[in-house]
């Protein structure tokens, strides 16, 4: 079916530039990217070197959706993904109500859809399995990925697609300069390093546990649920947590004279702030049973190798 198209929302952003390349590569350039590149000079890079069809503004392409009843498949990845944003208006409307609409149109136009939840939803839970028990969302963010999560399970004996969510874990990687204050900690350390000679963690990092997945891992989830159609939810982390403290080290390993400084933790992400993520494989393991992910030293010395050559 590559001769039909292949929507990708946020395609011109992290986790979507990364999926056009994935797609790429095995052949697909019948995509259409759902993003705003405009006066945004890092989106425009992420896209150097990818085939797509053509780029579409979110707000065009909601007019005129009708002009792609045909596509075959939706890549959902496009979201405001800022998790201190407060204006609840504008995080329901860009994530809960934009999602909603993209999906009933996928349901009767017959489009499979994969779409990005996140381990947002979970909050401060100690049980990370894919049960509407384990959700405690602790902001906006994740409660607009959590009700467009629930949307779908209140549907599910009305429809006609299979629509796979994931529920992403620390994603980092290749292709984040447009998130700013939202990228990842080894973006971060690494401007840090290029102005000076420290790299900042919080006080107490040691105690910050989170699962941190690569994007390539996370490309290749999506592209297996493109191949292998089904309705169900699903974590994508690497269930092994590691420390903030643990990435400074990792990265001071390989640019070897910088030294690591502790600051105060802010006080505006006191209560809000998950200190421990690990997804539980459970049910992905189910379905992809010789699942392997790229340990967190081969990925930041693969994403640094990156940073570098894009710096230049």
């Amino acid at each position: 079916m590559k001769n039909k198209k292949i929507i990708v929302t946020g395609g011109a952003g992290f986790i979507g530039s990364n999926l056009v390349k994935g797609l790429n590569a095995i052949g697909f350039k019948n995509i259409v990217i759902v993003d705003s590149i405009s006066q945004n000079k890092y989106k425009e890079k992420n896209l150097v070197n990818l085939e797509y069809e053509h780029i579409i503004d979110k707000t065009t392409f909601l007019n005129n959706l009708d002009d792609y009843s045909n596509s075959e498949f939706c890549f959902h990845q496009g979201a405001c993904s800022d998790t201190t944003n407060s204006d609840y208006t504008y995080m329901k409307e860009n994530n809960l109500e934009y999602s909603i609409k993209l999906f009933d149109f996928c349901n009767q136009n017959n489009i499979d859809m994969v779409y990005a939840s996140s381990a947002a939803v979970y909050g401060d839970s100690l049980s990370f399995s894919e049960s509407i028990r384990n959700e405690n969302p602790k902001n906006i963010y994740a409660k607009s990925k959590a009700d467009f999560d629930n949307y779908i399970r209140s549907i599910e004996n009305n429809l006609n697609i299979n629509v796979t969510g994931l529920r992403y874990f620390n994603v980092y990687g290749p292709h984040e300069h447009h998130k700013n204050n939202m990228s990842s900690v080894i973006l971060k350390f690494f401007n840090q390093m290029k102005s000076g000679s420290s790299i900042k963690i919080f006080k107490g990092s040691e105690t910050f546990l989170r699962d941190f997945v690569f994007v390539e891992d996370v490309i290749d989830i999506n592209i297996f649920f493109y191949k292998n159609r089904q309705t169900n939810i699903f974590n994508v982390g690497t269930s092994v947590p590691r420390s903030f403290r643990e990435i400074a080290e990792i990265f001071k390993s390989i640019h070897k004279n910088l030294s690591i400084e502790e600051i105060e933790f802010p006080k505006e992400l006191k209560g809000k702030y998950q200190k421990f993520t690990k997804a539980d494989n459970s049910k992905i393991n189910k379905v992809i049973p010789n699942l392997k992910y790229t340990s967190l030293e081969e990925g930041v010395r693969k994403y640094n190798k990156f940073l570098e050559k894009y710096s230049q």
